[in-house]
């Protein structure tokens, strides 16, 4: 399933049911309005910590069903996909980096990445080992990934989140322990393999976005 466009309609967490009338909320450009996400444009949302970050992608990703009004993929209301449909799409249009990264500290580095790709066959092994040293980790290839600073960490993660086909990516806030220097390498390799498959890029951020070019931004 190729996903062209998301669609909000008066989307809100549940959480922040009883602040409807909070400045907080009223000001959003995501929750309770009207907002279409478009494949193949690239979006960053910026919020404070607590204003609904990762709601927002685990809300998309169906992760999490919490929320008050409507998410539509392609026009079609996302409450009424069956797990199957969801493990489809998760697999072949939606990439997920979260922002608690999810890496196992027992695997190294490499093993960390080829356990999603040996599942999608997405890249070689020479095209992963690229990508770990445009983002300056090569010799971290067989490091466990338990021994790795948070921002090597946050590099592998974001590679691991590339190995697979997708419409949309969704990135909370996956540069928030890099300089400035690897966030540019990050930002560049992101957007060169979402431009690759016409994919739109959705990130979060609160202070140390990615470093995208020519992105339409939101706040929550």
């Amino acid at each position: 399933m190729t996903i062209d466009t998301i669609q909000f309609e008066g989307v809100l967490p549940r959480v922040f049911r009883d602040s409807r009338g909070d400045t907080s909320v009223s000001s959003s450009g995501v929750w309770l309005s009207s907002l279409t996400f478009r494949r193949p444009e690239v979006y960053m949302v910026a919020a404070e910590s607590g204003a609904g970050k990762s709601s927002l992608c685990s809300f998309i990703y169906g992760n999490r069903d919490d929320y008050e009004g409507r998410i539509l993929f392609n026009g079609t209301d996302i409450r009424g996909f069956s797990i199957d449909r969801w493990c489809a799409i998760r697999r072949e249009s939606l990439a997920l980096l979260p922002q608690e990264m999810r890496i196992f500290p027992e695997l190294t580095a490499m093993d960390n990445v080829l356990l999603k790709n040996r599942l999608t066959d997405r890249f070689t092994a020479a095209e992963i080992r690229a990508m770990f040293d445009r983002l300056d980790i090569s010799a971290k290839t067989d490091v466990a990934a338990g021994c790795l600073s948070v921002g090597q960490q946050q590099r592998v993660a974001i590679i691991r989140s590339l190995c697979q086909p997708f419409s949309f990516i969704l990135l909370d806030e996956p540069v928030s322990h890099l300089d400035e220097r690897n966030n540019r390498a990050a930002a560049m390799l992101i957007t060169e393999v979402a431009a690759s498959q016409q994919a739109s890029i959705i990130a979060t951020s609160v202070g140390n976005p990615l470093s995208l070019d020519n992105f339409i931004s939101l706040s929550l």
